[in-house]
């Protein structure tokens, strides 16, 4: 789920990913691999970055950690609860950006 963090993060300051990757000092190849699924893991070192630029405290990022043991229920709830934050955000980027509420007014 970080990368899907990660990537809605960068969007909602409207940041290109070359943008980005002056800014936190990492190659444009390296952010794609971020935001990509199934792409590079972040470290620690990478999302105290993330958290340094944007203003976010480190811990809200390790939330979309990927799930580690599969048989706890809190693990579960941590999970479900991330992506179902991940999938409200995307929304609200979807339906809050300027070219969307010119199409709503169709």
């Amino acid at each position: 789920m970080y990368h899907r963090a990660l990537k809605l993060i960068r969007q909602y300051h409207r940041l290109t990913q070359a943008e980005l990757s002056h800014k936190l000092n990492l190659s444009k190849s390296f952010i794609s691999e971020l935001e990509k699924d199934g792409g590079k893991k972040p470290s620690i070192d990478i999302l105290e970055r993330y958290s340094n630029y944007f203003d976010i405290p480190t811990s809200s990022l390790l939330l979309f950690a990927e799930q580690t043991a599969k048989d706890q229920f809190s693990e579960r709830a941590r999970v479900y609860t991330a992506d179902k934050v991940l999938r409200m955000l995307e929304w609200l980027e979807h339906t809050t950006r300027p070219d969307h509420a010119t199409d709503s007014v169709k």
